[in-house]
């Protein structure tokens, strides 16, 4: 049974089609890339996976519950995380504020055990804290752990926002531009960090990159968008040699679709 299952999903604002009949499976403990030029919808098919805009047409299937009808909040509850293209973190808040943000919703004691102090709960915050830790180490973020969000580069608030993501522990994980804005060397350790960790963790991921060469060593397979329709899917080689893919994506740039 497919993790995520979508069949002739639409998605149309004011009549314009964003996404036009998508179909595709996506299988537990795989890592999936989404590419596509400009417009393609790729952005769009993860808003209706996730609920942020409902879709026109067709299903949308998690663990074979569908789930197109869902607000946001019950589909991350079911075991669905994402990040942004632009990161939504608590600029606020310090580093490990926003990746203890993630861990917290898996906490299993009441407000007054916390407020009391009792021994559950303080064991409890202590694992979290470790586990927030060890993730910022593996993103290389420990020695910025005290450090207010806001006054990081973007580069590092991606990374962040990737330990916060993770935090979270979903079983399926939608992960939009997660290395934008990061240095060759950063999204190259990246890369490795979040293929180690999906499968130290059993986290399939679904991953929209128009950075291409990461593309081809992230994923194990890669579905391709253009004009809101699937027109190619297959391994990366195979999409790399893709007359049809390679058209598309002739002169075409930084992909914000």
């Amino acid at each position: 049974m497919s993790l995520l299952a979508l069949d002739n999903v639409a998605v149309s604002f004011g009549g314009v089609a964003a996404v036009r009949g998508v179909t595709m499976r996506v299988e537990p403990g795989e890592i999936r890339g989404l590419i596509g030029p400009n417009g393609a919808g790729k952005t769009s098919l993860i808003n209706a996976i996730t609920g942020i805009v409902r879709s026109n047409d067709g299903t949308i299937r998690f663990s074979d519950e569908e789930i197109g009808a869902f607000p946001p909040d019950v589909i991350s509850a079911r075991g669905i995380g994402r990040t942004f293209q632009h990161v939504e973190l608590f600029r606020a808040g310090t580093v490990l504020d926003n990746v203890l943000t993630g861990l917290y919703r898996h906490h299993t004691y009441g407000i007054l055990a916390a407020a009391a102090g009792f021994g559950r709960a303080r064991r409890i915050e202590t694992e979290t804290r470790r586990e927030a830790e060890s993730l910022l180490e593996a993103f290389a973020l420990l020695t910025l752990i005290g450090e207010p969000v806001r006054d990081l580069p973007f580069g590092i608030q991606k990374r962040v926002d990737l330990a916060r993501a993770l935090a979270v522990r979903p079983r399926l994980l939608l992960l939009d531009e997660p290395i934008s804005g990061m240095s060759e060397a950063e999204a190259d350790a990246a890369v490795v960090t979040i293929r180690s960790l999906a499968r130290e963790r059993g986290i399939t991921l679904l991953v929209v990159e128009h950075n291409m060469r990461v593309m081809m060593r992230l994923a194990e397979r890669i579905t391709v968008m253009h004009q809101g329709a699937v027109i190619a899917e297959g391994t990366p080689r195979e999409i790399r040699d893709n007359p049809m893919v390679v058209d598309a994506y002739l002169g075409v740039g930084e992909d914000h679709a």
